[in-house]
């Protein structure tokens, strides 16, 4: 088996994504991160393609799909969620497991809570929906949240900046152990003109991700799914007690930790994946 790669036109907007593995097997949707693209599922889709149907798409304004400026289209969780759950009924999916990292939890949890009969399980990989996950950083967001000016917003452009981007990619992670085509790749998208303002819109709605963390705990305490909480424990923006917090309303989560950062896939794949297929294989 392969992988394919796929676009297709929806809400005027192109999305590209990932297919892999048999269409009759478990489907199972791959929700990427920022600042990255369903390309952090390259060396996961492989390991896993011979027990799942494994989806990848981009957001708009992310990877290979439409980046659109922000004064065109609307960039918040809200509206990215709403894409994605058009992409979705567009494919026909109708059940799946989800696998939601950074960026794809409230995405993923948002389509969760709307749609609870289309979920058959979740994979949380560095995923938070808890307060108790928020690393340090967090509490100077929050200040610009509270206090936005002009210069705060600005001063968000060293987010995705090359040295943040590739810090992202090393920190907490053993040495030698990530391949530089990741956040290469990360940084070479990030050069797109729209990029920039795109992505500070997003971070300034990051707010409302915050804010519906009750709501995504309900969703878990009323539908119990099988859930498997994965971290790279070394991560400082979502912190490891962001996975424990999942045992406190899903009785059926499963909390593991691998010795890696944010993007653990780069370091820890093989082990990633024998996990999940261990859980819901």
């Amino acid at each position: 088996m392969m992988t394919t790669f796929h676009t297709l036109e929806l809400d005027k907007l192109r999305i590209f994504y990932r297919e892999a593995g048999n269409p009759d097997k478990p489907t199972m949707l791959l929700f990427h991160g920022f600042p990255s693209a369903s390309h952090m599922f390259r060396d996961l889709m492989p390991l896993l393609e011979n027990d799942f149907h494994l989806i990848a798409p981009d957001y708009p304004g992310f990877g290979q799909s439409s980046m659109p400026n922000h004064q065109d289209f609307t960039y918040t969780f809200e509206h990215l969620s709403d894409i994605m759950t058009d992409f979705i009924e567009k494919l026909g999916l109708t059940k799946f497991y989800m696998y939601v990292f950074d960026y794809g939890a409230p995405i993923g949890f948002q389509i969760a809570t709307a749609h609870p009969e289309w979920i058959q399980g979740i994979v949380s990989q560095n995923g938070n929906v808890y307060q108790e996950g928020l690393g340090k950083k967090w509490a100077t967001r929050q200040d610009f949240w509270d206090n936005p000016t002009p210069e705060k917003r600005a001063s968000y452009r060293n987010a995705f900046a090359p040295e943040t981007i590739k810090g992202q990619y090393l920190t907490g992670t053993p040495a030698n152990s990530v391949s530089p085509d990741g956040y290469t790749l990360d940084i070479a998208y990030s050069q797109n003109p729209n990029y920039a303002d795109n992505q500070l819109d997003l971070i300034f709605d990051y707010q409302n991700n915050i804010k519906r963390y009750p709501m995504f705990q309900q969703y878990l305490r009323e539908n119990q799914p099988k859930l498997l909480a994965i971290w790279g424990r070394n991560d400082p923006s979502f912190i490891f007690p962001g996975a424990e917090a999942f045992a406190k309303d899903d009785r059926r989560a499963v909390i593991k930790s691998v010795a890696s950062g944010h993007f653990s896939l780069e370091s820890h794949v093989a082990e990633i994946a024998q996990n999940i297929l261990e859980v819901f294989g």
